[in-house]
């Protein structure tokens, strides 16, 4: 392999590692919301509770994960034949370099407990 080759392929490994290393704290972040959401979900106490309950739920646990991207005032409570759900989707940027971006998108339902139409 000649010079050229060797500095592609490290260019190339350089690239991944900055993606790898951009991407992985937004995937952190989601891990985050999943769970915190699945937590104030899953709460019996909340399969009746009213939207402000829930998000003055959900603070907390944004206080103590320290989430970004995502604020309880966008969680929504979508009601369907079969019940309720926490619903939330949400778009994470972050910048690679220049004006070059990583933009991922997440979305979920969680459904509510004790949940009766």
């Amino acid at each position: 392999m000649g010079w050229f080759g060797l500095l592609f392929v490290l260019g190339v490994i350089a690239f991944t590692a900055i993606v790898v290393v951009k991407c992985l704290p937004i995937y952190l972040n989601q891990m985050k919301v999943a769970s915190s959401v699945s937590k104030v979900a899953a709460d019996p106490e909340n399969g009746r509770a009213e939207l402000h309950d829930l998000r003055r739920d959900l603070q907390r646990y944004w206080d103590i994960e320290d989430i970004k991207y995502l604020e309880p005032r966008d969680i929504k409570v979508k009601r369907t034949a079969s019940g309720r759900f926490l619903s939330y989707a949400y778009e994470a940027r972050e910048r690679l370099f220049y004006n070059i971006s990583i933009v991922i998108e997440f979305a979920d339902d969680v459904p509510l407990s004790n949940i009766q139409s």
